[in-house]
């Protein structure tokens, strides 16, 4: 069991959100780099805390802390998905909907995320672990620390969790597929 504890002040909420039909583009290097620069983007103008994130084929899950009185989380979270989307819009054609093409949207969201305002320690640290476990959880590494698209490595550097946390050490290396 982790030993997260929160540092910051605000509100923390647990996401997730989810590729458009499920295509599995996320861990897509140019979707990871879109993603990167609009998460960066997004913050210096409203700033949150990423406390813990990963990025899944189809989906990704995080929590994040807002600044004190601060709950517009879904702001962040069109902003976001847009740049991504207009970083993107070239190199995921996919047939749309009417609706979508009326609204000019693009293929790689889901148009809504599911929230979860995290009510305390025990309830924060429970999503963290979900969140670095998700890949095992889905038989996409055989261990927690191979899967490298998550802030496990930064929660190891940090003394929160061992290196061979969720997941049998001896199978660094070997994906399950």
């Amino acid at each position: 069991m982790s030993r997260y504890r929160r540092a910051t002040t605000g509100t923390s909420y647990f996401f997730t959100v989810v590729s458009y039909k499920r295509r599995p583009i996320l861990c897509d290097q140019l979707v990871r780099v879109a993603l990167r620069s609009a998460i960066e983007r997004v913050r210096v103008r409203l700033p949150f805390e990423i406390d813990a994130m990963v990025l899944m084929p189809d989906h990704l899950h995080c929590i994040w802390t807002l600044p004190d009185g601060d709950t517009n989380f879904s702001t962040r979270w069109s902003q976001i998905k847009h740049a991504v989307s207009y970083a993107c819009r070239d190199a995921y054609e996919l047939s749309l909907s009417t609706s979508r093409r009326q609204k000019r949207e693009a293929p790689i969201w889901q148009r809504r995320f599911w929230e979860h305002r995290i009510r305390d320690e025990i309830d924060m640290e429970r999503h963290v672990d979900y969140i670095h476990f998700n890949p095992v959880k889905h038989g996409l590494v055989g261990a927690v620390s191979e899967w490298p698209y998550s802030t496990f490595a930064r929660y190891v550097r940090d003394g929160i969790y061992a290196v061979d946390w969720g997941g049998n050490p001896c199978c660094e290396g070997m994906h399950l597929e």
